[in-house]
């Protein structure tokens, strides 16, 4: 028996249509299977822990979204060591790119994942909450919690109205990492903990991070003028930032970060600082290529 969980709405009306094309293989392929619905976030975990509780012996559960419907499906199966496929249908998808799986070849993700057996990856934890790709406090998640308040315009444009409105009035903030060995003190734009290599529907933040290796790779973006992050900031999408002498990365596997700011983890909020992340190994179960 598998589970189906499908985010109708991700990707602007993408997850429907990919949706169907998964159940569609299901059924063609004559895989028991069960699709999971509900009306937000909350609802997704309550029906997927109801199903998973009536079969403790599924398969694995296929989610079918961004970014975020694998991170609330990732909460409920990641505990009880249940398999998960993330199928992308997001704007995203960072989590699938992680996983080092093309976007746009889907039957082959699916059959690869009915016919090969899973694969343990590293997850980050924040408390008890697991994210997969990067947590991340600075100038990209004030950009989010701007973004998060506006109503119009709808889609990736709204970060870019969010951009334009914050980067006139942001400033550098002091931040006190501990790493496993040391301690930084510093002024910094940006920090993301990474436990795979990209955010934001492809920005490199981190090209050598990895979900295997047991640790994140910690990327600190030191103050630059308002113009210099303009030059360099198009870099991240290449991975070519880290040459710039303001970007240090360094790596650990538990990082606290305290100062007056925000975090957010797989494009959800986390809250306020302080936070602590923790790389735990083999935490998930998935496949890969």
């Amino acid at each position: 028996m598998w589970a189906l969980v499908i985010n109708p709405t991700s990707g602007s009306g993408k997850g429907s249509v990919v949706g169907r094309k998964v159940r569609d293989f299901l059924v063609e392929r004559g895989l028991e299977h069960k699709i999971i619905e509900g009306d937000g976030a909350s609802n997704v975990r309550k029906n997927l822990s109801i199903f998973l509780a009536k079969y403790p012996d599924c398969s694995g559960v296929l989610t079918v979204g961004g970014d975020g419907s694998a991170h609330e499906a990732m909460q409920v199966t990641t505990p009880l060591g249940v398999p998960l496929a993330i199928i992308p249908a997001g704007t995203g998808n960072d989590l699938v790119r992680a996983l080092g799986w093309s976007l746009d070849d889907l039957k082959d993700y699916l059959e690869k994942i009915v016919s090969t057996p899973y694969v343990n990856i590293d997850l980050g934890q924040v408390g008890s909450e697991w994210f997969g790709a990067v947590l991340s406090t600075g100038f990209d998640s004030i950009v989010n919690e701007r973004a998060n308040s506006l109503s119009w315009p709808k889609g990736a444009m709204k970060y870019n109205v969010s951009i334009a409105i914050e980067l006139p009035r942001f400033r550098a903030r002091h931040y006190e990492i501990t790493l496993d060995e040391q301690v930084i003190s510093t002024r910094a734009m940006l920090i993301a903990v990474a436990n795979g290599s990209s955010y934001g529907g492809g920005m490199l933040v981190c090209p050598e991070a990895t979900v295997t290796d047991g640790y994140f790779d910690v990327m600190i973006l030191h103050p630059v003028s308002k113009l210099e992050f303009l030059k360099v900031f198009p870099r991240v999408f290449k991975g070519t930032h880290i040459s710039h002498p303001a970007v240090e990365i360094v790596r650990s596997k538990v990082v606290t970060i305290k100062a007056d700011a925000v975090a957010y983890a797989d494009g959800d909020r986390v809250g306020a600082l302080p936070v602590t992340a923790r790389c735990v190994r083999n935490a998930m179960k998935t496949w890969m290529p």
